[in-house]
């Protein structure tokens, strides 16, 4: 999987959805999904990088993706609804979900983590993908090969001090995974895994390990074949599956 080389039509006439699309890993995926062939939804909180992400893609002659800003920290359920609704009139499907978005929260004691950081973490990294999921759950069912692929982490599978509310937003993103894919199994044909993206060079593994020398870390770039292997029809019958992007 982690040696997938995706045929340059993997992801033809499909449409992706990709949160925190902006910079880092997010923006990768929507690069490397246009590039074979899918029309991204590019979400995200920051205009200016979901544009740059934007021209990138268009630049290279690939389908033209859209852009869907939205602050995942503070959407109402009605906000998702309302994305739904907006897929199904301007594209009639969806595909794929890449429920990349996530902040890291400060880190520290939990008798330290004020309850507001609490409640922001677990809200981005997981009641987002949990609304996210539910509301698109019955476009996706209605496509004849459809992923769903959740972002987790090395501390969401084996707790470490001080990752604080960011470790167990994870846990219960394997958890939410898991319990997903197995009420589905037997009704759709939408795979569900997780990905644990592992050490890579990016904005929230610098701020999480600021003494750590970047470019020890493989680039998103490196990291991609799992992503595009998840989301594509190669990967029909793996679901329920927690995997790790670097060998």
């Amino acid at each position: 999987m982690n040696n997938y080389q995706a045929p340059s039509d993997l992801l033809q006439q499909r449409v992706i959805l990709v949160t925190g699309a902006g910079d880092g890993i997010g923006a990768e995926a929507a690069r490397q999904y246009a590039a074979v062939g899918a029309t991204v939804v590019l979400l995200g909180r920051t205009i200016e990088k979901l544009e740059k992400v934007y021209d990138e893609i268009t630049a290279t002659g690939h389908p033209e993706p859209a852009i869907y800003p939205m602050d995942l920290a503070g959407a109402q359920e009605q906000d998702y609804e309302e994305l739904a609704n907006v897929i199904e009139q301007q594209f009639g499907r969806l595909d794929g979900i890449l429920h990349n978005a996530s902040i890291l929260g400060r880190r520290g004691p939990l008798e330290q983590t004020r309850a507001s950081v609490w409640d922001e973490v677990l809200q981005v990294n997981l009641t987002a993908p949990f609304l996210l999921t539910k509301f698109l759950l019955p476009l996706l069912s209605q496509a004849e090969d459809a992923a769903i692929v959740f972002t987790s982490s090395s501390v969401g599978r084996v707790g470490r001090a001080f990752w604080g509310p960011y470790a167990v937003s994870k846990f219960g993103t394997e958890g939410l995974m898991q319990v997903l894919a197995d009420e589905i199994e037997a009704t759709t044909d939408v795979r569900v895994n997780s990905i644990n993206p592992g050490a890579t060079n990016t904005a929230m593994r610098r701020n999480a390990y600021p003494s750590e020398k970047p470019d020890t870390n493989p680039e998103p770039k490196d990291i991609m074949p799992l992503y595009l292997y998840l989301m594509g029809p190669d990967s029909q019958g793996v679901h329920g599956q927690s995997l790790d992007a670097q060998d």
